[in-house]
């Protein structure tokens, strides 16, 4: 892998692997490998995977939370997602080095759809490694920093936009400006990143280094993607910071995003 994060051939390296879970997170994955195999068993899973700073090496104990993705064989049933949630739960009460576990429910068929090659495809060939069962990727295109994987990946910043609102308005507490400044920090960040990410061409998740790449190209908003970061990694309660976002980068950025690169595939 090159410093851009491209394989010899040109196309986007697959990050993280196994080797490279910080030793403080070992028990913790494998606590969750053996609950998804309790759990979830051969029968509902076919695979399952980490992605985040976990698997990239990067996890820092008692700040960073554990990303996993779970494909079903079928689509997830509200049981799934019952057990999944007490799969989380049980996980978040056992380690304190996790600021919460997430764990995603996919559907095999919906990963290797045509519709989602350049979206859950990506998501699953490029940046999740496996933890068990059958490796999806194998069956996946080999990716390159295209304008199609941009506007595939984030073409629906737009769409997520009134569900901030919503959100924002309603928030009351310091904890849950926070957890909202968190997730909207990091999907602008990434949407800013791969609007710029063809030019740049090449491929990174690391958000600091994200928002650096797209302040080159536009300079007058690149200290609000690098508050953007900040915020993402050290969520901020300020109701500034969260109507910055949410009401004037945002914005800007869907409307840009769609100039350059076109709105995303519409979903069912």
């Amino acid at each position: 892998m090159n410093a851009r994060g491209l394989d010899a051939d040109g196309t986007i390296a697959r990050e993280g692997h196994p080797d490279r879970v910080p030793a403080a997170f070992a028990p913790v994955v494998e606590a969750l490998r053996l609950h998804l195999t309790g759990t979830f068993g051969s029968t509902r899973l076919h695979s399952a995977y980490l992605y985040g700073s976990v698997p990239r090496g990067t996890a820092i104990p008692g700040t960073s939370d554990l990303d996993v993705l779970l494909a079903l064989h079928d689509e997830p049933t509200d049981a799934d997602r019952a057990a999944a949630k007490a799969v989380e739960a049980a996980l978040d009460e056992a380690f304190p080095q996790i600021d919460g576990a997430a764990i995603g429910l996919l559907s095999t068929p919906a990963v290797l759809s045509d519709l989602e090659r350049h979206d859950l495809g990506f998501m699953v060939a490029c940046l999740c490694t496996p933890l068990s069962g059958e490796d999806l990727a194998d069956h996946l295109p080999r990716y390159r920093p295209t304008s199609l994987l941009a506007r595939e990946t984030n073409g629906d910043l737009a769409l997520v936009l009134p569900h901030w609102r919503a959100r924002a308005a309603a928030a009351a507490t310091d904890a849950e400006r926070r957890t909202l400044n968190r997730g909207v920090g990091r999907k602008l960040v990434r949407s800013g990143f791969t609007l710029i990410m063809p030019r740049w061409g090449g491929w990174t998740s690391d958000l600091s280094e994200a928002a650096g790449l797209f302040g080159r190209h536009y300079p007058r908003r690149a200290e609000q993607m690098r508050t953007a970061a900040a915020t993402a990694r050290t969520p901020s309660a300020d109701p500034a910071v969260l109507s910055m976002l949410v009401e004037d980068l945002g914005p800007w950025l869907a409307a840009e995003y769609t100039a350059v690169h076109g709105e995303k595939t519409p979903r069912p």
